[in-house]
């Protein structure tokens, strides 16, 4: 890994962060830099991720069927974002140096999200995933081919249980990284602890989903348990549990943590109503399509007038939607300036979060790093 690392030299021209300034990373040195490292990282947790599932996956899945089910899944792990395996070695590098085993246990962290995308899918009949068909979608479709007898819904058990090997494997992938056992043992609360706000906030967000219009704040604690916390902040404590950081650098990366991991899960929100499908890989206005009630979702049934609020109201209440109905719902969203306050929103959890990190206690390879990956994850197409 020093290679790559050596390959990110912060300047001394760092973005500015305050007063809510431009923040782009377009034809920036430092984030080019950081773009150049970023890549490395990625394939080299691609590559831990590739060779532990393929051993796997020969161990336990035999047979037409099993070999069906690994080829599914072994593509399934690919071309991911490595956002959570990111922050979770940038947390161990808060408090240690570069460590190859380090990348292997922060790689782990992917087969938790692959487990985590896998079900979701199936709770919410998403038809596609990273511009492919959705892995349950796949599996039916396998299970028609062959002519086989049984349920219509194999496909969607199939994918459940290809989740649930991800699950195990994600923390077998973890205990026999290389990482010494004590390091272990500092991160295993706070490793439980993710998995379960995982499952917590799932559940929490299907209930919301069916509750009408939920209020805002309601709606962003979820999204936080749901999503944010497991994508940002608990990737990041695990890390620097793992590394033996101080209490104070754990107390700053918390609060980083759940002020960009909400930054994400907003701009994701923007993305399901307002993203091309050709980028986000899913169709167009899939949070609408699936009446999702998201923040900008609920933005917009809060502030809408009221013949604009009654409108959204019976969309939501339809049985189906066509492509036209959609695409109207998200004029309708547009027009009520909920987009602009989910911007507005955004920006302010970067600008806090960013501040948190011109204290002492980080590095500047840290330091620049967390900024760049605010950035990525608040500002993004995908």
């Amino acid at each position: 890994m020093s290679e790559i690392t050596e390959a990110f030299r912060p300047s001394n021209n760092t973005l500015a962060v305050s007063g809510g300034a431009a923040r782009s990373r377009a034809n920036s040195p430092t984030a080019m830099d950081f773009d150049v490292w970023r890549a490395g990282f990625r394939a080299t947790v691609q590559q831990h991720i590739d060779g532990f599932v393929r051993a796997r996956c020969e161990e336990h899945l035999h047979g037409p069927g099993g070999e069906a089910a690994a080829s599914v899944l072994t593509e399934f792990v690919r071309d991911g974002k490595s956002l959570r395996s990111t922050f979770a070695y940038l947390g161990w590098r808060c408090g240690s140096g570069e460590n190859g085993v380090a990348v292997r246990a922060a790689a782990s962290l992917e087969l938790l999200h692959a487990f985590a995308l896998l079900q979701d899918d199936v709770m919410d009949d998403s038809q596609q995933r990273r511009g492919r068909p959705a892995a349950h979608v796949q599996l039916a479709e396998w299970h028609r081919r062959q002519g086989l007898f049984g349920s219509a819904r194999f496909g969607e058990a199939a994918a459940v249980l290809l989740g649930d090997l991800c699950l195990v494997w994600a923390e077998q992938m973890l205990r026999e990284c290389g990482l010494d056992e004590h390091a272990l043992a500092r991160a295993w609360s706070s490793y439980d602890g993710m998995r379960s706000e995982l499952a917590a906030g799932q559940l929490a967000d299907l209930l919301n989903d069916v509750a009408g219009t939920p209020p805002l704040q309601q709606v962003l604690d979820i999204a936080r348990r749901k999503s944010g916390n497991y994508t940002v902040r608990r990737p990041l404590e695990l890390g620097a549990h793992l590394a033996g950081c101080t209490p104070s650098v754990l107390a700053i990366l918390g609060e980083y943590g759940t002020l960009i991991g909400e930054a994400f899960q907003i701009r994701d929100d923007v993305l399901g109503v307002f993203g091309h499908p050709s980028v986000t890989g899913k169709p167009i206005g899939d949070d609408v399509r699936e009446r999702k009630a998201t923040t900008v979702v609920t933005l917009a049934q809060q502030s809408a007038a009221p013949g604009v609020g009654a409108k959204l109201r019976a969309v939501w209440h339809e049985q189906t939607l066509d492509d036209a109905a959609v695409e109207h719902a998200c004029a309708l969203i547009e027009s009520t300036g909920a987009r602009t306050r989910a911007e507005q929103m955004i920006d302010e959890r970067v600008d806090r979060a960013l501040h948190l990190l011109n204290g002492p206690d980080f590095e500047p390879w840290t330091r620049h790093a967390l900024t760049e990956m605010a950035l990525i994850c608040s500002d993004r197409a995908s």
